[in-house]
């Protein structure tokens, strides 16, 4: 039996091996504005939503808050290619859609009207369409719904839920935040402060300071990131990496950044909270995207305009 997914490809991009690419999905819901048309679905039908996109097809879809982080990858792309133009080691976009190819060429008319280099539209009819992310070789998928990214964080894929709302596009380079445990570390230490309280938290970082801490949920993506990143010197880099986290420097930064360090993860910034809002230096540091697992946390960068998305 043929597998219920339609791959139109995008004849216009360059065609990257996904092999050596960072293969980025992202959902149509999280890329272009669609509440509209969700809505239309969710009170109307399938049938109503594929004969409104139809008749719209020729009619741009508005940008979504994942838009100007993939504006942000290709200009990563461009800089890589100027410098080699050879290089293999390359952002690749695919779209993942449960839109049917009918009411998908409004999707496909949207990315061409952008100038977005998307290589793959992946248009699936299966209620479960995260189960192709692992034979796209996808290192990163952004969803605006709370299943998919449930369902792909179990198949092991490193991914986040994107809400929609208004983002000003900030300018180049790519500029990406991590908040750390739960995230780009494990949550043990989030754990024990549950169970034993911010004294029994620190008490633990200090004890286990020589030890890294476990991998979480974006390790994989955001070292495939720092790969990319140290192609190029501190100066004329077209990435930027921050670790902004709610710990304080004092007693559990150390074990923080010997982790990163350990292992050989670049990091630009980091800046250790304390607990305080995080909202005043995200708007100062103007991310591209902002991955955090606190929903307050997003709440504030979406209060400050900042493109965010929640690690369920």
């Amino acid at each position: 039996m043929a597998e219920p997914e339609s791959t139109v490809i995008n004849t216009n991009v360059k065609q990257k091996d996904p092999s050596t690419a960072l293969v980025i999905a992202v959902t149509t819901r999280a890329i272009f504005n669609l509440e509209e048309e969700h809505k239309l679905y969710l009170e109307k039908g399938k049938e109503e939503y594929t004969r409104h996109q139809q008749a719209n097809q020729d009619k741009p879809l508005p940008p979504g808050t994942a838009f100007a982080f993939i504006q942000a990858v290709q200009y990563v792309n461009k800089k890589i290619l100027e410098s080699n133009p050879a290089e293999r080691d390359l952002f690749d976009i695919l779209v993942l859609s449960n839109n049917s190819p009918e009411s998908g060429v409004r999707i496909i008319n949207s990315a061409k009207h952008y100038g977005l280099e998307i290589s793959k539209f992946c248009f699936v009819s299966d209620e479960d369409s995260t189960k192709y992310l692992k034979s796209h070789g996808v290192k990163l998928f952004l969803s605006a719904d709370r299943t998919d990214v449930c369902n792909a964080l179990q198949r092991g894929v490193s991914a986040a839920l994107v809400f929609q709302q208004e983002v000003q596009a900030p300018s180049t380079p790519l500029r990406v935040v991590f908040d750390g445990d739960a995230v780009l570390f494990s949550d043990e230490t989030d754990q024990i402060f549950q169970e034993q309280g911010l004294e029994g938290a620190v008490q633990y970082e200090r004890a286990m300071e020589a030890v890294p801490i476990g991998e979480g949920p974006l390790k994989a993506f955001a070292m495939h990131l720092g790969k990319m990143r140290k192609k190029f010197g501190q100066e004329d880099s077209p990435i930027r990496t921050y670790l902004v986290t709610a710990r304080s420097g004092r007693d559990m930064g150390i074990r923080a950044i010997k982790t990163l360090r350990e292992w050989g993860l670049p990091i630009d910034e980091a800046f250790f909270m304390d607990g305080a809002p995080k909202g005043p230096i995200l708007a100062q540091i103007q991310p591209h995207i902002f991955f955090d697992d606190g929903l307050h946390n997003i709440q504030g960068a979406q209060k400050v305009g900042v493109p965010s998305a929640w690690v369920p």
